[in-house]
């Protein structure tokens, strides 16, 4: 079984998302305030909530979901065996591990090889090449599982024409879109405390996720016109 005891310790009190999404980064790099949301949706998790309607996470939540991460991402889980798994493990029973793995081993974050991740995505060489020119993924000697998501999508992407080159315009809308969200974060970042730094990342990745419902939105609204 992976482990559920503390790992890399979160601090005593309770956390903003914000704050639970950079103690699990290094961990689990493409892990976003959205995920963490659906994680919640999904029973995984059950943090408080403040009389604002903030959502706060204990030490517990933290390394609940670190178990429940890490056996959906290297033992490709259901979420419904993962829950019952533990809430098992919460009720105080000894569950079977659904993977067989020491719960005292919990294996480092997936990093991939250029070749490893071309593989992994059934991608060209020269795709990930353009995708790298374009700033769509990151170069360096190693990638991670953001990086073979992207390469996922525009492999599909490329079976019908899409290439690389014809999303510069999608790269620059992401890069408005962080100015504005960087723009209405200014007055939290301004302030030197932790609470204020927590809120900001909390509030970075609301806002994140509503312009992307925007973004998506206008879209389908624009292809109902052209099926119109």
């Amino acid at each position: 079984m992976v482990a559920a005891t503390a790992r890399g310790a979160a601090p005593h009190g309770l956390l903003s998302i914000g704050q639970v999404l950079a103690l699990l980064a290094p961990e689990f790099p493409a892990l976003t305030s959205s995920k963490l949301r659906f994680l919640e949706v999904q029973g995984i998790v059950a943090p408080r909530r403040t009389q604002s309607g903030y959502r706060k996470f204990a030490p517990a939540d933290v390394e609940r979901l670190r178990l429940a991460l890490t056996l959906q991402r290297d033992h490709y889980l259901p979420l419904q065996v993962i829950r019952e798994y533990l809430d098992d493990i919460a009720a105080g029973k000894s569950p079977a591990s659904p993977t067989g793995v020491p719960r005292s081993i919990v294996p480092p974050a997936r990093r991939f090889r250029r070749d490893d991740l071309l593989r992994e995505a059934a991608a060209p060489s020269q795709l990930l090449n353009d995708a790298i020119g374009l700033g769509l993924i990151p170069g360096g000697d190693s990638y991670d599982d953001r990086a073979l998501t992207m390469l996922r999508s525009l492999v599909a992407l490329d079976r019908h024409g899409i290439e690389p080159r014809h999303l510069r315009a999608l790269r620059q809308s992401a890069e408005r879109d962080v100015a504005l969200v960087e723009s209405a974060l200014a007055p939290l970042r301004r302030r030197s405390d932790a609470t204020a730094r927590g809120r900001a990342s909390e509030v970075a990745g609301e806002l994140s996720r509503r312009l992307g419902e925007v973004r998506e939105s206008l879209v389908r609204q624009a292809l109902e016109r052209l099926e119109g």
